[in-house]
């Protein structure tokens, strides 16, 4: 059998386990018992082109779920990008939080004054990956936050939407991860904000 017809073989059963709500959500991600597949990610960050350091692991929320289900194995059109946002709030990520209620229950921080530069979310953008591999990333072409404080900044978690805008409400939730520890910047750095996918058996 052909790696192509196990793919397609692969996705026509992930897709009936979905239909039939056979799948779990853990805190490590989506898990397929019957295929004993689990579908996870996680959040990288680099200060100042230091080296790079697990944040956290995301939680895929139910609106996140349905999303890429839809595209992968439905009908609906993918998204015109993927955006990183952060926050500071202490809430842990829950299965019902989406995109509308992201920015109030997370506390995203939308100030260019007391959070990062840039007027929009930024872009993640990764790298297409070969038969084989089991993750997709944008490690490669990461995405850069210019820090701008007048004395700290606190960031305790990251998130991936379907919308740029710095506040939004619009779109969807992908992901959202409330790091191990905070992270705590000064004026100036540059956080480099890294996001990887595992499919993994």
């Amino acid at each position: 059998m052909s790696k192509a017809h196990l793919r397609a073989k692969l996705r026509s059963e992930l897709a009936a386990e979905i239909r039939a709500e056979r799948f779990d959500v853990t805190p490590g991600g989506i898990y397929f018992p019957r295929q004993g597949i689990r579908a996870s990610g996680d959040y990288f960050g680099s200060v100042n082109n230091g080296a790079w350091e697990k944040d956290g692991s995301n939680l895929v929320p139910d609106e996140g779920i349905a999303n890429v289900l839809n595209i992968a194995l439905g009908t609906q059109a993918k998204a015109t990008g993927f955006y990183l946002a952060i926050f500071s709030g202490s809430a842990a990520p829950q299965p019902n939080w989406t995109a509308a209620s992201f920015t109030a229950v997370a506390n995203e921080i939308i100030s260019q004054t007391e959070g990062h530069t840039s007027p929009t979310r930024p872009v993640w953008t990764p790298a297409n990956v070969a038969t084989g591999t089991k993750a997709i990333d944008n490690l490669a072409t990461v995405a850069q936050l210019q820090i701008a404080t007048s004395s700290q900044l606190t960031v305790t978690g990251a998130a991936m939407l379907t919308s740029s805008q710095r506040g939004g409400v619009t779109g969807a939730l992908i992901s959202a991860s409330l790091y191990d520890a905070p992270r705590q910047f000064q004026n100036g750095d540059t956080y480099r904000l890294g996001y990887r996918f595992t499919l993994e058996d």
